[in-house]
């Protein structure tokens, strides 16, 4: 509301109330709380009233050193690949950019051009702005809410949960907790929430509670079209170096590491293995071999002597 008094001589209550989609009793209550915080909104009614700030009015500016405006784009740019909301981020980055002298806003208009980011997909969707602070909020408050969520198969479903922690994996948003639907701690994609409701049931967090932990082992048993497993002739140590949680378990056997994994391509598979540069055993599927036999073969065919 206040943006839009800032913007616009004045307005009527009808015509904020459909700009904000909310009615005019609350219009009135925001414009209340305006002055409560010390910025003068002053009404006038009939028919050509309206709200509007007092005349003279003009919000403190917001200054910034030349460092300290770089280091907001550079928190906005990396936000935006990290997987905040897209459209949030890009106003701001607009608004920052309008206000930054013109040397600056060059230079960093050549930083946002060359700076690129290896921490996440581009192609990763990101989650309403709006659902991720409201479970964060729950999430600390540990007060229980409803969603409204969308499986991986399109089902929609309805669920009561106990939030644990919010994750940021690989550009995604992901919320654990116990989850009232299946009685299991589950794990959940902020992208696929497309309502969060706060109710007044409370609750307590687990001691034992790891929220990434939780992450990255339901990631690692997400359904592909063949299970994987593999001895690693390496001891624990070595291979959890190289194989991070969220890509197979790892357990310590007596003949080597134990690697369990799900796969949809065994040739995917196969190149995986080869770029460990451990020596392995396959345990199964069976039509792991062949894939193996064949990345071997294909690469002495590509070896020139």
């Amino acid at each position: 509301m206040l943006e839009l008094l800032q913007a616009h001589h004045g307005l009527s209550g009808r015509d904020l109330a459909q700009r904000l989609g909310v009615d005019e009793r609350t219009i009135r209550r925001y414009a209340a709380r305006l002055a409560e915080l010390g910025i003068p909104v002053t009404a006038e009614r009939g028919r050509y009233g309206g709200y509007q700030l007092m005349p003279g009015y003009k919000l403190p500016p917001l200054m910034l050193t030349d460092d300290e405006a770089t280091a907001v784009v550079l928190g906005l740019l990396a936000g935006r690949r990290l997987g905040l909301a897209a459209d949030a981020t890009e106003a701001a980055l607009a608004k920052i950019r309008r206000v930054l002298p013109t040397t600056l806003r060059e230079q960093v208009g050549a930083l946002e051009e060359t700076l690129d980011f290896t921490l996440a997909d581009r192609a990763a969707p990101t989650p309403a702005g709006r659902a991720v602070l409201t479970l964060a909020a729950a999430i600390r408050d540990r007060r229980r809410v409803t969603l409204r969520y969308r499986s991986w198969k399109g089902a929609q479903t309805e669920r009561e949960l106990d939030g644990h922690g919010l994750v940021l994996h690989s550009g995604r948003w992901y919320v654990t907790g116990h989850d009232h639907l299946s009685g299991e701690i589950r794990t959940f994609r902020l992208d696929r929430i497309s309502s969060v409701v706060p109710g007044t049931a409370s609750y307590e967090i687990p001691d034992n509670s790891d929220p990434v932990r939780q992450v990255t082992a339901s990631l690692a048993q997400v359904p592909y079209a063949h299970i994987v497993e593999v001895i690693l002739h390496v001891p624990l140590a070595e291979a959890s170096r190289r194989i991070p949680p969220s890509v197979a378990t790892l357990t310590e056997t007596t003949d080597g590491v134990l690697l369990q994994t799900r796969a949809e391509s065994l040739d995917g598979m196969a190149a995986m293995l080869a770029g460990l540069g451990f020596r392995f055993t396959i345990l199964s599927p069976q039509e792991l071999r062949p894939a193996v036999r064949r990345l071997a073969e294909r690469l002495l065919e590509q070896t020139t002597e």
